[in-house]
């Protein structure tokens, strides 16, 4: 083998072990953020839940609980600088299963949750698009998770994200419509329910 060979096998080996560090150190991250997504929707369905049990009124302090949980999140993403994408999806899916928990209405909550999120999310120069795309996912697995009705509760979030859209302009709403067709894109009901609204935003 020339010294040329030689080294390029020191430095595939050299590679091989760099790649090998990363990649352990990957898995770990994914699995630390796993772990840190089951402690968001775990804080924010028992924080929900306590809440509106102790109001003795579902629907309307279920409302307002929503909206304060969102304005939290944000909060907090906004403090540490990041996260703001990330923990919506987990917040979405702890809000509409902390109100499945005390017979709450999940389609007002999902709602609710979809239009706090993309109204805060612009508020602080957020990726409007990834959090309303990140809450309905979030909405979906909280529908599966409990037995509610996933379909039902994907076009309350849709709705809820596109409303919100239509306050912050024309450009928003598009963005989130294109954005959400991709997630909802399977489920024809949300669909046909969300979309045109979406449209009668932007003509608006």
């Amino acid at each position: 083998m020339s010294e040329m060979e030689q080294g390029m096998t020191g430095m595939t080996q050299q590679i091989g072990s760099a790649g090998a560090t990363v990649k352990s150190g990957i898995v770990s991250s994914l699995r630390g953020i796993d772990d840190i997504e089951r402690e968001i929707v775990s804080l924010v369905r028992n924080t929900v839940s306590n809440a509106v049990q102790a109001s003795g009124t579902v629907s309307t302090e279920a409302v307002l609980t929503v909206r304060d949980v969102v304005k939290g999140a944000i909060s907090a993403t906004e403090e540490v600088g990041a996260g703001l994408v990330l923990a919506s999806k987990s917040v979405a899916k702890g809000v509409v299963m902390g109100v499945a928990d005390v017979g709450g209405d999940v389609i007002t909550a999902a709602t609710e949750t979809a239009r706090a999120a993309v109204k805060g999310a612009a508020e602080v120069g957020g990726d409007v698009a990834m959090v309303a795309k990140r809450i309905v996912d979030g909405s979906i697995e909280a529908a599966r998770e409990t037995g509610g009705n996933v379909a039902e509760i994907a076009v309350a979030a849709a709705n809820g994200a596109v409303e919100a859209a239509g306050s912050i302009g024309n450009a928003a709403v598009s963005t989130v419509r294109d954005m959400l067709m991709g997630v909802v894109g399977g489920l024809k009901e949300v669909a046909s329910a969300a979309l045109p609204k979406a449209e009668a935003s932007r003509r608006s």
